[in-house]
């Protein structure tokens, strides 16, 4: 990686503006999922170690143009605090008088929490004036370790990068963009993408990239139904992209040419309608009935997908299987994330992206067998597509 990174900085005695990624789930005001907020722990521990005076920023949620207490940051202080085991200081906004004086306060090792940034509409329209109020926080030091909001060209992520005179990866943006990095430019051999989801029309620009890269690509969820149609074949009332159809088709031709494995699901398990508690049957998809839709991949994918995973050498995973929510589909998968697991166990790197796909893999108690779960559902799948990330860009050159 050619950027700075938080191991090239020395913050002693200085304010560092940290931004993280504490964008949690709250429930009545207390956090019901820490991990984001334990993943930037080894970051802030180092910026503390190194005797660094940390402000952290991050937005939570998307509220209407202005401070709404249902998505203040203070719930993700609290839960900081007990995760470090220090007391954290909070400050009501992200900027001015208030949080100038709090941040100066600061001695080496002291950590602030500012208020959500998204309380000022400034911070999405990555405004100029408010980049240079968030820089007035800090001493010139400046590190991201928000992989999930690298994509996202906002005031706390890009803007404050021209007002400071260090701008430097955190070690979860360090680890993102490494694993990312080398499934992109030099992964291990075989490499299967595993592609789910609702549509087609979201991962495009990852269908198209991957197939330059990968050497197979599995493909599962609603979007699978609609390469189905495209190929003829006959899928009920399964959810589908009319209007992604000849693009399916080419990508199918693209791939024939190319003699690329694209594979898409041969059974299926079909419901009556779209309810937990529908009548299901499993069945070819050749032989869909009429009036019933697709909800999960059947046995006989599961196990022709299980052996190409079992083959490779790098696996990325983006999107689950089928409508993972119902526990009646949620079997397509569980099994995957075994099989990921599996192949991870017997020397596979594995990237695991995307929120349901990462549920999956903690729901079925897999996660410290996968070796990197990225924090950026978004962030990984335009990288995945070939995209810069503003965020990444604005970071300063090594």
């Amino acid at each position: 990686m050619t950027k700075l990174t938080i191991n090239d900085l020395d913050p002693r005695g200085k304010r560092v503006f940290i931004r993280v990624d504490f964008n949690v789930p709250l429930k009545d005001g207390v956090v019901t999922d820490d991990t984001r907020i334990r993943e930037t722990l080894p970051t802030l521990r180092l910026a503390i170690e190194k005797g660094g005076r940390l402000v952290l920023a991050s937005h939570l949620g998307r509220p209407k143009g202005g401070p709404d207490p249902k998505y203040s940051l203070r719930p993700a202080a609290k839960k900081l605090e007990e995760l470090l085991g220090k007391p954290i200081a909070f400050a009501l906004d992200c900027v001015g008088p208030g949080a100038e004086g709090q941040s100066k306060a600061l001695r080496d090792g002291e950590v602030l929490v500012l208020e959500n940034v998204r309380f000022h509409p400034d911070e999405e329209k990555n405004d100029e004036a408010f980049s240079k109020q968030l820089a007035a926080l800090c001493d010139g030091v400046f590190v991201c370790d928000a992989f999930g909001s690298a994509h996202r060209a906002h005031a706390s992520v890009v803007g404050i990068t021209r007002f400071v005179h260090q701008a430097a990866a955190g070690l979860l943006m360090e680890k993102e963009l490494a694993y990312l990095g080398k499934a992109l430019t030099n992964p291990a051999r075989p490499f299967v993408a595993i592609l789910g989801g609702a549509k087609v029309s979201d991962k495009i620009e990852v269908v198209e990239n991957l197939m330059k890269i990968a050497d197979a690509m599995l493909i599962g969820g609603g979007m699978a139904y609609t390469f189905l149609k495209a190929d003829g074949q006959p899928i009920g009332k399964s959810l589908v992209e009319n209007d992604k159809l000849d693009l399916a088709r080419r990508l199918r031709e693209e791939a024939q040419k190319e003699k690329f494995a694209l594979l898409l699901p041969v059974d299926h398990v079909v419901g009556a309608e779209f309810k937990a508690d529908t009548a299901t049957q499993t069945v070819s998809v050749s032989a869909t009935p009429d009036g019933w839709m697709g909800l999960d991949i059947g046995p006989k994918s599961i196990e022709a997908y299980r052996q190409k995973i079992a083959s490779a050498k790098t696996i990325v995973w983006n999107g689950p299987m089928g409508v993972f929510e119902m526990p009646a589909f949620t079997k397509g998968t569980v099994e995957i994330a075994k099989a990921v697991a599996a192949a991870t166990s017997a020397g596979a790197t594995s990237i695991v992206g995307g929120g349901d796909s990462v549920a999956a893999v903690h729901r079925s108690g897999l996660a410290n067998k996968i070796s990197h779960i990225s924090t950026g559902g978004g962030a990984s799948l335009e990288f995945l597509a070939g995209r810069k990330l503003p965020g990444v860009e604005a970071l300063t050159n090594k």
